[in-house]
Parts: C-alpha cells; structure tokens; sequence
C-alpha cells in the first residue's frame, strides 16, 4: 500500500449486488492506494479495495451473503491484509471483520457517523505499530526453580517418588496446584518486570492474559517506528538475560488490535 493525496468519489464504490455484499476489513486515511493484487478472504481470495469518505476509508472486498465466516483461512487472511498494510500506512482494525449490504452502507453505516473518531485514532496511531512479545518458561528449568524455592513442593515430589502412584493421587494433585501457584506469581513478577524494562522504548503497552500454562509473558507493545531498532534491541537483550530459562518470541508489526477499540 502506498500514500498519495486524492479526492474521494464514487469510483470507489462497486455497483450493488443482491447476492453479494462488502466484507470490511479496517479503516485507513484517505490517501491510501492499495496495489492491484491485494486480496483478502474468499476462495479464491477476493480483490481488495477502498471505500472513502471524507478523511478516512475503509478496506473492503465483496463477500457472498450465504457464505459462512470466521473460518481459520478466512482469519488468517483477514489479519495478514491487515498486518502488511499496518507496516506501511496507519490502520484501525476490525477484528474479526464486518459485513455490510453494500459500499453505499459502509459510508452511511460506519465512515460517516464515526469519520471524526476514527480520523483523531488514525492521527494517535500514525507511524507507530503494534508488536507482541510472548514469553514462555522452558518446563524444566521453572519445574527445578519450583521445587528449589518452594519446601512443600519438594516433600511432595520425594513422597510421589517414594510410593506407588496408586497412594498419591491426592499428592500429585496438591503439588500440580503449588507449582502452577508458583508459576503464575514468577508470571507476575516477570510481566511486570518486561513492562517495566520496556518502557523507554515504547509508546504504549497490554498486558494480555497467558495463553499457556507456562506463560511467563504475554505483553503487546506500542512501537514507535523510528524507535523500531530500540526495541528489537531490547528484545535481544532480554533474551540475553533470561537465557535458557525462558524462550521469547516476537511478532510484529502488525495492526494495532490492542490499541483499538473497533
């Protein structure tokens, strides 16, 4: 996607269809081009276009009424249009996606009541994008951390040794309780700790909820673009410091989702 200054007109808009309406994937400013090949969801995958108003527009593609969304490809696409124009020009997310009867509808519908909205979200989020840092405690390591800091858990685990596992149910199940206790508070204090070291290099920053039990971290960052070299660096560095006890992944950029109320 590029930018370029336009006037907005109905040459945007596609005729109207009884059995085909207008899939709405975010909202963009005005100005934007999108490349002849862009697609989004569908099989096969649909064209892509814009729909403006005003200062803002929307990225949408026609969608057949009788088709059933929220597929997993469907998802996938819908997020990866979204991403790769989120890294060139600043985009306000539909999560999952909106359908409409007809272009006409967008405009009237969505662009026109909301237009001063979304163009304030579009100018607090222009040149910054969205990353998320996912942390994950290595099992044996936090399984060894556990046991070395917590007295309970180590008689448990000797007892569990000692006796047939048909005598320890009960045990087993109190020390599966005391080590994800363990876990989630080393959790706590870690989030804390990224959120923290990562705030001089960001602009914004959710804490979203663990997706695994052995979350030690699941943070997605504000990034201002010219401060992009900054936080991969201090990406770099955590995983530096955390070593094999933790294994940090990095996703971005991408769509602000977590910065968006859509």
């Amino acid at each position: 996607m590029s930018r370029s200054i336009r006037e907005s007109g109905p040459g945007d808009r596609a005729e109207a269809r009884p059995d085909v309406a207008c899939y709405v994937y975010g909202i963009l400013p005005e100005d934007v081009e999108i490349s002849e090949d862009a697609t989004g969801i569908g099989d096969p995958p649909a064209k892509v276009r814009i729909v403006r108003h005003g200062e803002i527009a929307a990225l949408v593609s026609d969608v057949a009424v009788d088709r059933p969304l929220g597929r997993a490809h469907d998802l996938v696409a819908h997020e990866q249009l979204l991403d790769d124009a989120a890294a060139e020009v600043p985009v306000l997310p539909l999560r999952f996606g909106a359908v409409m009867t007809t272009p006409e509808a967008v405009v009237d519908e969505l662009l026109a009541p909301h237009h001063d909205s979304f163009a304030t979200a579009l100018k607090q989020i222009e040149g910054r994008s969205q990353f998320v840092l996912k942390a994950r405690y290595a099992e044996q390591p936090v399984l060894i951390e556990v046991l070395s800091e917590n007295a309970e858990a180590r008689q448990l685990r000797d007892r569990i040794r000692q006796l047939p596992e048909e005598v320890t149910r009960s045990e087993r199940m109190r020390l599966g309780e005391l080590i994800t206790h363990v876990i989630a508070a080393k959790r706590e204090a870690d989030t804390q700790a990224v959120v923290d070291r990562f705030e001089p290099v960001t602009a914004g920053v959710v804490v979203r909820e663990p997706s695994h039990e052995r979350d030690a971290a699941h943070v997605a960052f504000l990034v201002e673009n010219d401060r992009r070299d900054d936080f991969e660096r201090a990406v770099e560095e955590l995983r530096g410091d955390w070593g094999a006890r933790v294994e940090v992944l990095l996703r971005g950029p991408m769509a602000p989702y977590d910065f968006v109320v859509s």
